[in-house]
């Protein structure tokens, strides 16, 4: 199934549940308010969405035009949001392009950090800075919605907790890195609110893209 959550003028939006072809809605609040309560509450709540997304694909429930301009990114805030670098030769580049040499540990031990959730860009707003001097610049990468994890968890159990699937434009700030990593303390200023793709899938509705863990498709078409 496919979930958005849309602007109505509260900061976590409300719940809806998207047709596959992305044309067309239902409102789901009446389930639950939010993406966040989903996700709270997701062994229970899941199948209840999923009978909904089927009846929308029927037509057996009502439904809107589904705008993208009118949705927030999925989740607007989250708990905690992760960022790995486990494609090294973008890393590699990306170091090069700051005259830096990336260490042969990258290779097997991926760089990650935990960037600011408190806010995320819808995906048809404008992304605001105070100053186009910062070096705006922005990543495509895929991104994961997850449930509990473990401390200690395996490979399995962590791939068992993935709920969902979207898009994240990340938003990096290039000409303030280098010197605020350089403070030995990570990234902060030079990573803003990032934007997610309007729509968050279940993992079933990638199909044969989706090995459980990765997702072996081009950004453009995911």
């Amino acid at each position: 199934m496919k979930l958005a959550t849309l602007k109505n003028g509260t900061r976590d939006g409300k719940l809806v549940v998207v047709s596959r072809d992305l044309t067309r809605f239902t409102d789901a609040s009446f389930l639950v308010p939010t993406l966040q309560a989903a996700l709270d509450d997701w062994r229970r709540i899941a199948p209840h969405l999923a009978t909904l997304a089927e009846s929308l694909e029927t037509n057996a429930v009502p439904s809107e035009r589904f705008h993208e301009h009118n949705a927030h990114s999925p989740l607007p805030r989250a708990y905690q949001w992760a960022d790995g670098s486990a494609y090294v030769n973008h890393v590699e580049l990306v170091r090069k392009a700051r005259g830096a040499e990336m260490p042969a540990s990258f290779w097997t031990d991926p760089l990650i950090y935990q960037g600011g959730s408190d806010s995320f860009v819808p995906p048809r707003d404008p992304i605001r800075m105070a100053d186009e001097a910062f070096g705006i610049d922005m990543e495509a990468e895929v991104a994961v919605v997850v449930d509990d994890v473990p401390m200690g968890a395996s490979l399995e159990e962590a791939r068992e907790a993935i709920r969902l699937v979207m898009l994240v434009n990340d938003v990096t700030l290039r000409a303030i890195t280098g010197p605020e990593l350089a403070k030995g303390f990570g990234f902060f200023q030079s990573k803003p609110s990032s934007a997610f793709s309007p729509v968050a899938v279940t993992p079933d509705e990638l199909g044969d893209a989706w090995d459980g863990g990765r997702l072996t498709l081009p950004p453009s078409q995911a």
